[in-house]
């Protein structure tokens, strides 16, 4: 690509977005909303691509014939297409059904045109006519317009008058027509050859026709006085398509010389020259409220953006905006608001005061900082103007312009070499930065960017101060002058200027290096975010990014006002307001609410001024004082924070960050929350307040907890109570295992009894209580034959199947010997003095042992077990269930004499009961087979 640039040119970035490459495009249209893009190609189709995603994300097959106009109706979800078979087509774009499709013309369709209201499309044809479509009376046709002698090229509506529009013929004429009537109001005559293509200006101030021609001409039309005002040269083949910018000051013309020019609509004079080399042009769509501008070529489309989105718009202190619409300057005051309600994030109601026509085009709008200047600059010149009336104070070249600190000094940069410094109106100093000067900034010390990075000179004597390797978009300084923000594209930088440094460094000439003074300036932070718009109020900034999020940084921490569903520019903030107030590309103003009193006592804090915050805390509402205990609480000041929140989640989390237990205490017990008195207890625990803990813990109805706590501080009528208590409310897990620890073994089988938990009781009393293993395994048969019979019959009973159950009696009167022997309680100092379970030989110590009270065994188990097997037993319980065989029942009748044969062997150690001595980890309880059923409670 490449431009050709008048002498003088318009300050316009064009930048190319997207290039889709395709057969030939013959239109192309710009969704008002969507990223969307929609061509029509001579082969036959439509395409919507997503200019932003850079992706083909819908396709229409039309016909094998060209379609040479397809438009959004964005009110109805729809794309109009009209096509060589002279057929219109109707689809939904959403669902990418056809709606509708109607036969039109007798000729190929050359336009559609979609009444910007109205349920209306005007349709053109090389049939000569013009036809008005209603969709709600079932696409009727309302009107059909003659008076052309050619092809009708283009038609289009006045956005000034909707109920105009005008027409474009290779007869060589301009026709303007009015809804309703069937003849033209009037005609444009003047080119030479057929005219292709129309728009109209949507300015204001100005009543504007422009049409390009075969005879490679463009011409300006005053349509009110039926005159030609200007006839635009340049192009070398036919002009295929003319566009007014929605917005910019400048008129975009396409030919089949495959070039776009672009022209300044207010000088006519020729700014740009685009060849993208896709040949020959043949569409151009410009969209209101943006700068993208879609074109169509035979060898695809592209999409390009021209100039700034941010929109002129200026704010002094006092709440006075100023914009420039067009070359037009108004203003709104928020003081005329009264005591208007304001929402946050809703349009502002102001009343707008024409302040008069600037003789140049505005890129920029600047306020100086006390409000009584305002200055515009744009086509590479800058005026001042007083604020209050838009007087003439003065005027020069500029390609940029920026304000000191104090209103009396300001800088303009012509070229990129020549940077030019004014004091009182007057020129004071010009300069050539070392390395280039390819923009300004303002502020406490004049900013040069160049290629090498960003310079900081003094205002006073131009004399460099600091040289940094950065390249910034922006450069915001505080009020005071103590911190500023360069922003770069990814990320910005919160720097400290340390005037006192540099002013001793100018003087002594030392710590002077080629990149000026070392010390100038104390990074203070780097947040990776993209600012797009930025104020300083007092030590906070605030700032737009890239994803549309209103957000301010103070002490490194950033936090978000707002999110915000398009892009907004920060204008200022109003202290009396209490409001922060952003504009919009279109010039909508909003606000948003903050509140000084809070900006104040953070930048306070930041200061480490608490004398001032503490006078500052009492005018913040208290709504606003958890937001403020929160910035305190990361800036490390959490005692600070406890005292100012209202928040009792975000009290209590800071108090026990700090051990406040008494606090804690309090806040838990208006809380009633068993999560609070469960971090409590945990905290509690740790500072060896047990009694707290306990109280915590009783509160959170953790028996677990308790349990821990219990027998970790060997508190043994606590284990008690809290066997019965866990007991009582079903928390079955843990009483049995507190009995179990307890030694209350008669209590666990109970328990699982209870519980319906007969397999595991009966395990149990084989293993511990061998006494009762009768009772419980008839208790398990008889429960198990209520649902398999078969099952419960194979249960063995020692009673019956005294065989199966070797060493039985021997148990028994272990279980007997350890119930009478068993000592209570003892002091944990006594543990180094008794003998391990694991080292004990129970059935060893319980041989030849007589009960004081009579043993009084059943019978059946009596008779069942023999002398033999007493002497023959191996072990105090057996690991495995037992189940009754045929060979079982063999067995049992061949009584003693099969169990003589069974060799003798060690008897192994029954555990001791006693176990209250001991810790829960030495317990052995690799024997119980308690379900998840039973232990989740």
């Amino acid at each position: 690509m490449y431009f050709e640039e008048s002498s003088h040119p318009l300050r316009l970035d064009i930048k190319r977005r997207l290039t889709a490459r395709s057969d030939r495009v013959k239109s192309v249209d710009l969704h008002p909303t969507e990223p969307w893009m929609v061509i029509s190609l001579y082969s036959g189709g439509v395409v919507v691509w997503n200019h932003e995603s850079q992706t083909m994300v819908k396709t229409f097959e039309m016909c094998e014939l060209p379609v040479r106009v397809a438009r959004f109706v964005a009110r109805k979800h729809w794309i109009i297409a009209g096509a060589d078979d002279m057929q219109i087509r109707v689809f939904n774009y959403n669902t990418l059904e056809r709606v509708h499709m109607f036969e039109a013309h007798s000729d190929y369709i050359r336009c559609i045109a979609v009444h910007p209201t109205q349920p209306y499309i005007l349709s053109s044809s090389d049939d000569m006519l013009i036809k008005l479509w209603d969709w709600d009376r079932k696409w009727t046709c309302s009107q059909v317009f003659e008076g052309h002698t050619h092809y009708v090229m283009q038609v289009v509506f006045n956005p000034k008058d909707n109920n105009q529009f005008a027409s474009a013929s290779l007869d060589r004429t301009i026709k303007v027509w009015q809804l309703g009537s069937r003849t033209p109001n009037f005609t444009l005559e003047g080119h030479e050859k057929g005219v292709n293509c129309i728009d109209y200006y949507s300015g204001g101030d100005k009543p504007y026709l422009i049409s390009g021609a075969d005879d490679c001409l463009v011409k300006i039309w005053d349509y009110q006085n039926k005159t030609c005002v200007q006839t635009l040269e340049g192009h070398v083949q036919n002009v295929t398509c003319v566009s007014f910018h929605p917005g910019l000051p400048i008129i975009l013309t396409g030919s089949e010389d495959g070039t776009v020019r672009v022209w300044h609509s207010n000088t006519y004079r020729l700014e740009n020259t685009l060849n993208y080399g896709m040949e020959r042009v043949w569409c151009i769509c410009g969209q209101p409220g943006s700068n993208s501008v879609a074109l169509g070529y035979d060898e695809g489309s592209i999409i390009i953006k021209l100039g700034r989105e941010e929109p002129a718009m200026s704010m002094d202190s006092s709440g006075k905006i100023m914009w420039a619409r067009h070359s037009e300057v108004q203003q709104a005051n928020l003081k005329a608001m009264g005591e208007t309600e304001v929402r946050d994030g809703e349009r502002l109601q102001l009343g707008v005061k024409d302040m008069g026509s600037c003789e140049i085009y505005p890129q920029t709008i600047q306020h100086s900082p006390n409000g009584r200047f305002v200055m515009v600059c744009g086509d590479g010149e800058y005026i001042i103007y007083t604020a209050m009336a838009l007087r003439n104070k003065s005027f020069g070249p500029a390609q940029e312009f920026v304000w000191a600190h104090d209103s009396s000094q300001y800088a303009v940069r012509e070229g990129n070499s020549l940077v030019k410094v004014f004091k009182n109106f007057k020129a004071k100093k010009s300069f050539k930065p070392d390395f280039g000067a390819e923009g300004i900034f303002g502020g406490f010390l004049l900013g040069v960017r160049s290629n090498s990075g960003l310079a900081f000179y003094d205002w006073e004597n131009a004399e460099l101060v600091r040289r940094i390797e950065i390249q910034p978009k922006h450069i915001f300084w505080s009020d005071s002058g103590e911190l500023l923000c360069i922003a770069t594209d990814e990320s910005f930088f919160v720097l400290r200027y340390l005037p006192e440094k540099v002013a001793a460094a100018m003087e002594s000439k030392e710590n002077m290096t080629e990149d000026g003074i070392e010390g100038a300036f104390e990074v203070l932070g780097e947040i990776p975010e993209s600012v797009k718009t930025g104020v300083w109020v007092g030590d906070c900034f605030m700032y737009t990014n890239s994803v549309n999020r209103l957000n301010y940084y103070v002490g490194g921490e950033i936090i978000t006002i707002a999110h915000m569903d398009r892009t907004m520019y920060l204008l200022g903030y109003i202290p009396k307001d209490d409001r922060l107030y952003l504009g919009d590309k279109e010039l909508n103003v909003v606000s948003y609410s903050l509140l000084l009193s809070v900006l104040e006592y953070q930048t306070a804090v930041m200061r480490r001024d608490f004398g001032t915050a503490d006078k500052v805390l009492p005018t913040i509402p208290k709504e606003q004082r958890t937001r403020v205990a929160n910035f305190l609480e990361k800036q490390g000041f959490r005692q600070q924070a406890l005292a100012v929140s209202t928040d009792p989640e975000h009290k209590f989390e800071l108090a026990l960050h700090l051990g406040e237990l008494e606090i804690a205490h309090q806040l838990a017990l208006e809380a009633e929350s068993e999560q609070k008195w469960k971090q409590l207890a945990e905290l509690a625990t740790a500072k060896c307040q047990f009694s707290l803990a306990q109280e915590c813990l009783n509160h959170a109805q953790d028996y677990g907890g308790l349990l821990l706590l219990a027998t970790a501080s060997g508190n043994t009528h606590m284990v008690g109570k809290l066997a019965e208590g866990a007991e009582r409310t079903g928390k079955t897990n843990v009483a049995f295992l507190t009995y179990f620890m307890q030694g209350r073994l008669d209590k666990c089988l109970d328990l699982l009894i209870k519980t319906d938990r007969l397999p595991e009781a009966a395990f149990l009393a084989r293993t511990y209580l061998p006494s009762h293993v009768s009772r419980v395994v008839n208790l398990w048969k008889e429960s198990l034959s209520k649902v398999n019979p078969k099952a419960a019959d194979a249960l063995a009973d020692p009673a019956h199947y005294g065989n199966l159950f070797p060493g039985l009696q021997q148990a028994v009167l272990a279980e007997q010997y350890l119930k009478e022997t068993h000592v209570g309680v003892r002091a944990a100092a006594e543990y180094p003095l008794i003998m391990p379970n694991e080292e004990r030989k129970v059935l060893e110590e319980s041989a030849g042992f007589v009960s004081e009270e009579a043993v009084s065994e059943p019978e059946e188990i009596t008779d069942l077990v023999s002398t033999t097997e007493e002497e023959t037993v191996t072990s105090a319980a057996s690991p495995l269930p037992v189940t009754v065989t045929s060979e079982h029942v063999e067995q049992q009748k061949q009584g003693d004499s099969a169990s003589a044969e069974v060799p003798a062997s060690e008897p192994e150690v029954l555990d001791d009961l006693d176990l209250d001595n001991f810790d829960l980890e030495d317990i052995d309880t690799t024997d119980v087979d308690l379900d998840d059923d039973f232990l989740s409670e």
